[in-house]
């Protein structure tokens, strides 16, 4: 009797050791982490960036008031710093001091400026969609150390403002839409031939010619992606219109631009009023899986600003920096075999989410308590209940129909362990 229990034994355990050979081993180290609402969080300077672009140009004290407001907006977490500074040639130098700043303060650079021809700015000629397309990729080439991985440059921002008009009122929807999707293929392909990872496809347009461009198809054309510039009365109406759009389109939506107060749609709130409007609006949007990143507009200098002109901090920073830099609930998700489950997926405040591939999973953390659903491919799906972001759950999933190899391997793990503790 036993020698057989020490045959079954062996067999057992040359099984495990093959089976642990075969796959490599499950020993896996993962780096830190941080998980984030939106992929794209960032914070416009339009006021100073493109406003101020020709006063400034020859001023080079104005670098102190670049980097202050860079270094700010980083410090709220944020993954880019939106550049409104013009693409024409006089403009490069105060650009470039821009795009430094940014890179000093590990920024990606989502780029919002234009050709001033485009909308008249600057005193600049008219220029026509053709002339804005060669432009387009001419600056691109030319220009190639402005860019780097991960940043987002849109040719023309809110494009129905300048060249042959607004499509609302011109009726050439069909010229707009070709425009839209010939610009975003040429400019892709200019940062593809210079090695650049660069999204280009965020093509910011206002509520109303987004619902009349972008319908399913001009959406695929553009790459899945809809960027859409929104100024409501209240945060419900932002994430209805979010939620409105993407039915229309079939894509998922990016708000290029929205803020409050604007006085207009607002009236006029008090600092605390306003950041009371913001903080409603980013938890709906955390909630809304149709978003995929946004930018507040603006750091400083408007209605909307959530700095003073001095540089010091309205309340509304400390809830912009609360969601875009989120405290983390942090776990594991395992097997019963003690190995993790890098292929798991969490699913979480109606977004889902990857563990990595030491099986840790990584969530931006609400107030707890928060409910978990975890699944992985062949095993059940398991809810958990986060009760504190300080504890780290390891969530441990079961087979759905363990196999032979498996099933020994687990009795291997279970005999192991009972005599461990014995």
């Amino acid at each position: 009797m036993k020698k057989l229990l020490l045959l079954s034994l062996f067999l057992i355990l040359a099984i495990t050791i093959i089976a642990i050979v075969v796959s490599g081993g499950t020993s896996v180290s993962a780096g830190p982490s941080h998980a984030l609402w939106w992929p794209v969080q960032s914070v416009d300077t339009m006021k100073y960036s493109r406003d101020t672009a020709l006063a400034e140009i020859n001023n080079p004290a104005f670098d102190s008031v670049i980097d202050t407001q860079v270094k700010a907006i980083a410090g709220t977490g944020a993954t880019h710093v939106s550049i409104a500074t013009p693409y024409d040639e006089q403009f490069i130098p105060i650009l470039t001091r821009w795009v430094m700043a940014a890179r000093k303060y590990h920024l990606n650079v989502w780029f919002r400026g234009n050709f001033s021809g485009w909308e008249g700015w600057f005193g600049y000629a008219k220029i026509t969609r053709d002339q804005h397309l060669q432009m387009t990729v001419a600056f691109i080439k030319n220009h190639p150390d402005l860019f780097a991985d991960g940043d987002i440059f849109t040719p023309c921002p809110e494009c129905e403002n300048g060249g042959p008009g607004d499509p609302r009122q011109t009726g050439d929807v069909a010229g707009f839409r070709q425009f839209m999707i010939t610009e975003y293929q040429a400019a892709q392909k200019a940062f593809n031939d210079q090695h650049l990872q660069v999204a280009s496809n965020y093509a910011s347009m206002n509520g109303d010619v987004v619902r009349l461009i972008m319908n399913r198809t001009t959406t695929i054309a553009m790459g899945g992606l809809v960027v859409v510039d929104d100024y409501v009365s209240s945060p419900d109406k932002l994430v209805t219109d979010i939620k409105q759009i993407a039915d229309i389109s079939g894509g998922q939506v990016v708000l290029g631009e929205f803020g409050a107060p604007i006085p207009d749609i607002n009236g006029s709130l008090t600092d605390q009023e306003q950041a009371a409007w913001l903080d409603q609006a980013l938890n709906l949007l955390s909630a809304a899986p149709q978003i995929s990143g946004l930018n507040y507009w603006t750091g400083v200098g408007s209605s909307t600003a959530i700095w003073n002109d001095d540089g010091s901090p309205k309340p509304a920073v400390n809830v912009l920096t609360h969601y875009f830099k989120p405290d983390q609930f942090t776990g594991f998700i395992k097997n019963s075999l003690d190995e993790p489950l890098p292929s798991a997926r969490i699913f979480y405040h109606q977004r889902a989410y990857s563990a990595d591939a030491a099986g840790a999973y990584h969530l931006p953390a609400l107030a707890p308590p928060q409910q978990i659903t975890v699944s992985a491919p062949g095993y059940k799906d398991q809810g958990v209940l986060l009760a504190s972001s300080q504890e780290i759950p390891t969530v441990t999933l079961i087979k759905n129909q363990p196999d032979l190899l498996f099933w020994l391997r687990d009795l291997l793990f279970r005999l192991t362990h009972n005599i461990i503790r014995t």
